[in-house]
This record gives C-alpha cells, structure tokens and sequence, in this order.
C-alpha cells in the first residue's frame, strides 16, 4: 500500500517508526530542530524510494529504514560540517586506566553523554558501535585516513570514560 502512494499507509510507517529513527538520528545530530529537518527528508527518501525495498524477514525494514536515516544524517554532517570533519586529528588520546563501570548508567543517560561528545568523536563512535563499521568503511564515508577514524574513536571513548567515571563520583 506505501509503494502505491496511499496516504494512511504512508501515516502507519510514520507513526510507527518516527520515534525510533529520532533517536537514531539524535545519535549523530546534536540541533534538535536540524534533526528534524533530517528525519523530514529521511522520510522523503523512504516514500520515494520504498519500491526498492526488498523484504528479507523479520526486521528487514526497520533496518532500511535505519539505513536511509543514517544515510541522510551523514549527508548533512558532510554538507553542512566538512572543515570540522577535515581537521580532526590523528593524534592519540590519554587512555583511561580502565574501562568505566556502565552498569549502572541508564540508556537516556548514555546517549545524551554520546550526544554532547564533539562531531568528529561521536560520529566515528556511532558508525563503529552502532553501525559496525569498520575503520576502513568509516574513512571512506567520511572522507578521511582509517588512522584519523581509530584516533577519533580512542579519543571518544577516552572522554566518554572520563565523563562516566566523573558522574559515578
């Protein structure tokens, strides 16, 4: 029914999704109304590609879906940030001692944690956690050395362990 067009559809997978693909694009976006001007076109993107979505089983959709979102939120990081991703650095971060206990983190917590680190780390952290790319991928994504991609990710995790163990003091 979304493929030809029909408007109740189209609200279904909407309402269904939106929330989810917020969240999803909050992981990369940290201006709440640029997230919004993203999941409008993410949106966009979808209904006017949802013929070439293939259904493979169980949430093969939601992964398409997550897929276009992403997509999208990369292309206005590229567009809008370039300079900022252009200059990240390769040198290495100080390395916490050791891992921070996250158990007792709860997930609203951790994404905002995730959501104020600096562009560069935190768009490397999400397509390597998240997305699980590997460097190799996320240089090639992102326009820049798989050096600067393993740097920005140590340099992420760094400052999310020092946050972390500074909020269980």
């Amino acid at each position: 029914m979304v493929r030809r067009g029909d408007p109740s559809a189209m609200k279904a997978i909407y309402c269904a999704y939106a929330g989810y693909l917020t969240g999803v694009c909050t992981r990369y976006i940290s201006d709440n109304d640029d997230v919004k001007d993203i999941l409008h076109d993410a949106f966009l993107k979808i209904f006017a590609a949802v013929g070439k979505f293939e259904y493979r089983g169980a949430g093969s959709l939601k992964a398409w879906l997550t897929r276009v979102t992403v997509n999208e939120a990369l292309k206005a990081i590229r567009r809008n940030h370039r300079a900022e991703l252009m200059s990240m650095t390769t040198e290495p971060a100080d390395a916490p001692a050791e891992d921070p206990e996250t158990s007792s983190i709860d997930a609203a917590t951790l994404h905002s944690l995730i959501r104020n680190l600096p562009l560069g780390y935190r768009t490397v952290f999400n397509l390597y956690v998240m997305e699980e790319k590997s460097h190799k991928e996320i240089a090639s994504i992102l326009g820049i050395s798989e050096s600067t991609s393993a740097s920005q990710l140590h340099r992420a995790k760094a400052m999310l362990a020092g946050q972390i163990k500074k909020r269980m003091l």
